[in-house]
């Protein structure tokens, strides 16, 4: 079975969501349902100690907590 709720978005998100779907040939469900599974992930291995970090020339950059980073529309 398929559960459905509505989701409320600014202008903002909503624009950020609309252009990630458009970018990767996707919907915007799911998109949303990517974005879920990549923060599960990040969620379980967090609980267990691990870091999300991305590499940069080599040298590890930490990510922020995604809930600490201001959500701007991809251009």
């Amino acid at each position: 079975s398929m559960g459905t709720m509505t989701l409320n978005m600014d202008d903002r998100h909503m624009a950020a969501l609309e252009a990630l779907a458009a970018e990767q040939d996707m919907n915007k469900t799911q998109v949303m349902k990517q974005a879920l599974r990549l923060y599960q992930l990040v969620h379980e291995r967090a609980k267990d100690g691990q870091q999300l970090a991305f590499t940069k020339d080599g040298k590890v950059v930490p990510m922020l907590v995604p809930s600490m980073l201001p959500l701007l529309p991809v251009a």
